[in-house]
């Protein structure tokens, strides 16, 4: 995590770097959404959007809490592998304010007409595409050209999200598709940071066994992942489809268990990783099984595996690193960290047992409250340090 650099601004300290802006509204939304979702689960609460409640619901997490951090990070960590300094100021504003549009859009589409808001919702992945394409290849960073490929598919999954609730009135294929190419991004990203802030702790703190390095066999995983994955969107019922998932989830808990997790339980910054990238193999497994079994295991217990076990145990352990060591704060989880961490794991484990068990209604409810206090405390911990310029006295730590 090299020290940022920036060049001199009037705009606010917030539009400095991208993970300032996208980190904060981000949690918000995110927050917000599943506070505003069972009232629209239960009819409580009406939207002025074109979306069904539950298309409303997975859209606005898919498509829009996880593009802004999606965003945040990519703006952050091409800095890093270009050597150029980052969008900030005006460009960066541009994109935030595309992206809140996309939320209004959305959520006014009724009013608007559905082919607007989709065009409005949709041009904000498409500008951040090639806003990171031109950073990358100015840089001549070509390697990191294939980290696009799952945010691109990602724009087309929105794409075809809003043209199948419109055609069809609910969306199927286009909501796995997406979540697929988050997940295949979770593989990507997770298998570089999780193994080296795992690597860069034990030499400093822990002397020992070692996270393995990034090789054949993480590559091989990944391909197999995304091949099944793929799979899963498009055939998400066949015997192909499910042994493909099973065979992943193998390959990616033993690829998990080489980064040396079981050593770090000492730092949190560091453990919540490891566990975030668990529900990895576990997602793939339920989705797997699903496949082959519907009656026994129900396809949203796999969804949700993915999306509020990896995927928000994922960003937030990343959000909450890369605000501590971009702000020049230590590296440190505080209780308040810990409390977070411990809400979002809570949160995703009650989910899956609320899929399992879906006469259970309190697991929903305590799975959606956990959900809150998670995003709604990153926001009250952090939003300060994300608004205010970075502190200058103290290195960022290397890991």
């Amino acid at each position: 995590m090299a020290v940022p650099r920036t060049r001199p601004s009037a705009y606010p300290a917030i539009l400095s770097y991208g993970f300032r802006p996208f980190f904060l509204l981000g949690s918000l939304q995110a927050a917000t959404a599943i506070l505003l979702w069972l009232p629209l689960y239960y009819g409580k609460l009406e939207t002025f959007s074109t979306f069904l409640p539950v298309d409303w619901h997975v859209h606005e997490l898919l498509f829009g809490y996880l593009p802004a951090v999606v965003t945040g990070f990519l703006l952050t960590a091409i800095p890093n592998w270009t050597g150029r300094l980052p969008v900030q100021d005006f460009r960066l504003l541009v994109l935030v304010l595309l992206w809140v549009a996309g939320r209004v859009a959305v959520f006014l589409s009724a009013e608007t007409g559905w082919l607007l808001g989709a065009a409005i919702d949709c041009s904000f992945l498409l500008a951040v595409v090639a806003a990171a394409a031109t950073e990358i290849v100015a840089g001549r960073n070509w390697r990191n050209l294939k980290v696009l490929l799952p945010v691109a598919t990602l724009f087309a999954a929105n794409v075809m999200f809003h043209a199948e609730a419109h055609y069809q009135g609910v969306s199927d294929m286009s909501r796995r598709l997406g979540l697929g190419a988050v997940v295949v991004l979770v593989m990507i990203i997770g298998g570089r940071i999780v193994p080296s802030f795992t690597r860069n702790w034990l030499v400093r703190e822990k002397p020992g066994r070692l996270s393995a390095s990034f090789g054949r066999f993480d590559i091989g995983t990944i391909a197999l992942s995304a091949v099944g994955l793929t799979a899963w969107s498009f055939f998400p019922d066949t015997i192909t489809t499910g042994v493909l998932l099973i065979a992943a989830a193998a390959f990616n808990a033993v690829r998990l268990a080489r980064w040396a997790g079981d050593r770090t339980l000492s730092d949190p910054l560091v453990l919540i990783l490891h566990v975030a990238f668990a529900f990895v193999p576990l997602g793939l497994l339920l989705a797997g099984l699903a496949a082959l079994a519907p009656a026994n295991i129900p396809v949203v217990a796999g969804i949700h595996a993915f999306a509020v076990g990896a995927i928000a145990c994922m960003t937030l352990a990343v959000m909450t690193r890369a605000t501590l060591g971009h702000t020049g704060r230590e590296l440190k989880a505080s209780a308040g960290t810990c409390a977070v961490f411990v809400a979002i794991l809570i949160a995703a484990v009650l989910r899956v047992a609320a899929a399992i068990a879906p006469a259970e209604a309190i697991l929903l409810h305590m799975s959606a409250a956990f959900w809150i206090a998670a995003f709604a405390g990153y926001a009250l911990l952090f939003g300060g340090l994300l608004m205010r310029p970075r502190l200058r006295a103290r290195a960022v730590s290397p890991s």
